[in-house]
Parts: structure tokens; sequence; C-alpha cells
């Protein structure tokens, strides 16, 4: 974008959790104005309101979304990007003691569009269909999280009690194992069950019998002793806690997973992303939101390769060339190319072949999987 010299004006916003520190720069650098407000309704307003009185520019801040950013959009301002990684290194640009202040900060946003707006590309908000999206996906993923970190919780916890119901269904939150664990929270419960108590049990909660009845009784025997008596009793309450949450989070994840299902249903670009090998339902979700619409974002494949970590990260001096891992990129569509990359292999021949040669050759699967990684986006 070109602007006259003599007559622009930029803006840095330094967004905070209470308050929000803005700076006014003129082509020449000056300050024009400093402004803190509060972060609420009538604050933003007044933000918004000074840097149009200003006839800013162009308006730069750390994050893409957010109250402040949704205001200066529907205020006609140009927004534009510069994450917090590259503000702290900006900040060496006017000396060099590297303190972090909210006001200077916000003048190093504003400078660095003065001198580098050439180089920035404003943002490009994505159709509030995929902001919706998103919502639903990264609190699926948010939830997902929190029911492994739970079930290792609880898997330590019945290793001291009941280490013996550790391993007795394939997956420890799974319904069937909850359900056992609800009605035999402890060593003392569980010695109660014969064979046919057991299979009785088995046949009210429906399970599928893939494991005979008496190799599951064995497993509740033969495991190793664990907690009884009062000390038992104190531990049952603890694993009804975890048993408790973590059916509260597969019942809320489930909710999350119909709701994606009939959010993508209705998106323009579902039939994209859904057409892609093993795509599914949530996988083609995630790589919709994390990719998003906005398509003059990624003008290139490469800058979407780079975006999501999958290309590598090239250093060179005079004969020295170090090609290493992108560490610098955005987490969650790095998350989800490779997720997709990782699995998409079982169903082409091609990226299967190349994973394998580099399996061959010694390269961990994290690395062999960012290989064929790098063609994903171009296929997107």
């Amino acid at each position: 974008m070109q602007h006259d010299t003599a007559t622009t004006t930029y803006g840095g916003v330094d967004w905070a959790t209470d308050s929000n520190q803005a700076c006014v720069i003129d082509a020449d650098g000056r300050t024009l104005r400093r402004l803190n407000t509060a972060h609420d309704g009538a604050g933003i307003r007044r933000l918004v309101d000074e840097l149009v009185a200003h006839s800013v520019a162009q308006v730069a801040i750390e994050r893409p979304d957010g109250p402040v950013v949704e205001a200066l959009l529907a205020a006609g301002l140009e927004v534009v990007v510069i994450p917090p990684r590259q503000v702290k290194h900006l900040r060496s640009r006017y000396g060099s003691a590297g303190n972090k202040d909210d006001r200077f900060d916000a003048f190093v946003l504003a400078d660095t569009l003065r001198t580098d707006a050439h180089r920035r590309v404003p943002l490009r908000p994505d159709t509030t269909q995929t902001l919706a999206l998103r919502s639903a996906v990264r609190a699926r993923s948010d939830l997902v999280d929190a029911r492994v970190a739970l079930c290792n919780q609880l898997r330590a916890h019945l290793r001291v009690v009941f280490p013996a119901v550790v391993g007795l269904f394939a997956d420890l939150d799974s319904s069937i194992s909850l359900a056992f664990l609800t009605r035999f929270p402890s060593v003392d419960k569980a010695a109660w069950l014969g064979h046919r108590r057991l299979g009785a049990w088995l046949a009210a909660n429906a399970y599928c019998g893939r494991v005979p009845t008496a190799t599951l009784l064995a497993r509740l025997h033969d495991g190793p002793q664990g907690t009884y008596g009062d000390a038992a009793a104190g531990a049952a309450h603890t694993t009804g806690a975890y048993v408790e949450t973590l059916k509260a989070l597969r019942v809320q994840i489930a909710a999350l997973d119909a709701q994606i299902r009939e959010q993508l249903a209705l998106h323009p670009d579902a039939h994209i992303f859904q057409s892609l090998p093993r795509a599914g339902i949530v996988r083609a979700a995630k790589l919709l939101v994390e990719i998003g619409d906005a398509r003059g974002r990624f003008p290139t494949e490469a800058a979407l390769s780079s975006l999501a970590g999958a290309c590598p990260s090239t250093r060179q001096s005079g004969r020295l060339r170090v090609v290493t891992f992108r560490w610098a990129c955005n987490k969650k569509p790095r998350e989800a190319v490779m997720d997709f990359a990782g699995d998409s292999r079982r169903a082409s021949p091609r990226a299967a072949a190349t994973y394998d040669r580099h399996r061959g050759a010694g390269k961990t699967h994290q690395h062999a999987t960012r290989i064929p990684a790098k063609a994903r986006p171009h296929v997107i």
C-alpha cells in the first residue's frame, strides 16, 4: 500500500488484559500522541476515535484477533500483525537494554510500520463461518488435551491403589472402563466378582465382547494386589472424582464433535478439505480453520509451508550452511498439517514411499513425516 509520506501517520497498539497503550507517529518518526485506555467498551472506542482523528493509515498490533482488532477493522483501519517474538527483537533497534515497556512497545510497533510497511501484509480476517468453526475446533482440542492429561493422572493413581484395572480394557478412558470404575472403584469392590457376575455386568453394560470374560477375570485376579481396607475406601473417592470428570469431558467433546460436523457441512470450503485423503471430519475442520479462507494471506504455497513449519530453516554464513528444524512458526497450523501428513501416507503410496525411504535412512518419525508434509500445502 502506497501512502503520501507528507501526511501519513502510523499507529501502534500494545494490547493488554486490563488496558491498551497506543502511540501515533508521523512520517518522520516524531511522536504525535500517546494514549492509555481501559480494556472495556468505552476505552476501546476512545482508542479508535483517537487513531481516526489523527488520520492513521495503518495500525500495528501483536495479535490477530480480539475486541481491539475487531473495533479497528470496523472503523476501516488497516491492521498489521507483528508477532511478539518479532517485537522482542525489534526493541534492539532502539537500544541494547532490551527492557519491556508497554509505552515503548507501542512506539516500536508504530515505527516498524513507518520503516517497513512495504514488507508487511495487512490483516485479512476470515469469514464469520470460519471464526465460529475455529472456536469449536480449538475448544475441542483443548478438551482432548485435558482428557489425556486427566487420564494419565487417573492411571498413575490406579497403579498404586488398583493396578489390575489399568490394563483391564483397551483404553482406560473408554466408556466400558469408566463404567467399571464407577461400579467397582477399589480392589475390595472388585473382589466380589466371579465369572458369572462379571459376565452379567458386561452384558448389562453392552460390552463388545472382544476379550472373553475369563480373560478379563484372570487379569483382575493375577494383577498386583493394590490397596485394601480403609485406605482403599478413601482412594475410591479419588478414583470416583477422576472418573466423573472424565465422563463430563467425554460428553462435552462429543457435543463439540456434533457441532463441528454441522458447521463444517454448512461451510462453503468444506468440500476442499474433506476431499483430502483420510481427512475425515475433525481433521478437515482443523485444517480449514488453521489455514483459513482469506486466500490473500498465503500468496504462495511456500508462505503456508513456512507458517506451518513444514519447510526447514536454512542458515548460511561463508562456507557454513546449516539446515535445521523451523522452530519459529504458528504451532496450531503446524499441528494440523503434521497430523494430516502423518496419516495421509496411509492413503497415498507416494507419501508412504517417501516416509519409508527416510525412515530407512535413520530419520525419526517426526522428521520423516515433515518431508512429505512440505508437499501437503501444495496439494491443498
